[in-house]
């Protein structure tokens, strides 16, 4: 197991920055999630925010940094004896029917490509969740095929509803609330990614892998009531029960 030189910053008096290369990639993501957990183990009462490749460690008082740092350079040092922490495969399903997409004609065109085939390149790929952020259980996911790279709207829409899914670039992601976005939208989730009711709020983890998969509106409809009724059960599976 390699090790990648890494970088501690004081963030604030009762905050530490660690950052590692700054690409995005998922061996360095998956470093970061077994650092974390690492971290968990010797400090629990730590709260911790992952990202692409940094981790962002918060205490509720001010801390020694010059002490936390050293413990934390040895603490990497053994990163043979670090576990990996569990993650999960998230089966999301998506209705890319009109009035839902928006922006799949447009981006359509563009691509040369029909409707019909950026879905089914949007559901073939395997989604790797690389930073959870810009409205509480907004995913940004990384592994989308470079067909459907295609630039943020020029100008952004004040308002998307929840559960939009849309396209941002390299990027694709679901919109956990309504809120203004740039992003161009191909289609809308049933689902809750984030819920303020339930304990954790987002159940998704950075590190968790996503797929989607298509349903039609008929679906779409049932599903949204079987959500806001609390009997949905989105389909898991732990990433550690899947065969190489």
């Amino acid at each position: 197991m390699s090790l990648y030189e890494l970088s501690y910053r004081p963030f604030g008096n009762k905050a530490l920055l660690i950052e590692w290369p700054e690409q995005i990639e998922e061996d360095i993501l998956n470093d970061i999630i077994g650092f974390r957990t690492a971290i968990a183990n010797l400090y629990p009462d730590l709260e911790m925010v992952p990202a692409y490749n940094s981790l962002t460690l918060i205490a509720s008082t001010p801390m020694d940094h010059d002490l936390l740092i050293s413990d934390l350079v040895s603490l990497y040092a053994r990163k043979e004896k670090m576990v990996v922490a569990k993650r999960k495969l998230w089966n999301i399903p998506v209705c890319y029917d009109a009035p839902f997409c928006p922006d799949l004609p447009e981006l359509a065109v563009s691509k040369g490509m029909s409707e019909e085939a950026i879905v089914e390149q949007h559901t073939s790929a395997t989604y790797t969740v690389y930073a959870i952020g810009f409205l509480p259980g907004f995913m940004y996911l990384g592994g989308m095929p470079e067909t459907l790279h295609f630039p943020r709207r020029e100008h952004p829409r004040l308002k998307v509803p929840r559960g939009a899914v849309g396209i941002g670039g390299k990027q694709t992601g679901i919109y956990p609330q309504a809120s203004p976005g740039g992003w161009n939208l191909i289609g809308n989730s049933p689902i809750r990614v984030f819920n303020p009711e339930n304990d954790p709020p987002c159940g998704i983890s950075v590190g968790d892998q996503i797929r989607f998969y298509a349903i039609d509106k008929d679906m779409h409809e049932l599903f949204t009531i079987q959500v806001e009724s609390g009997v949905f059960q989105i389909k898991t599976l732990e990433l550690d029960d899947q065969s190489a």
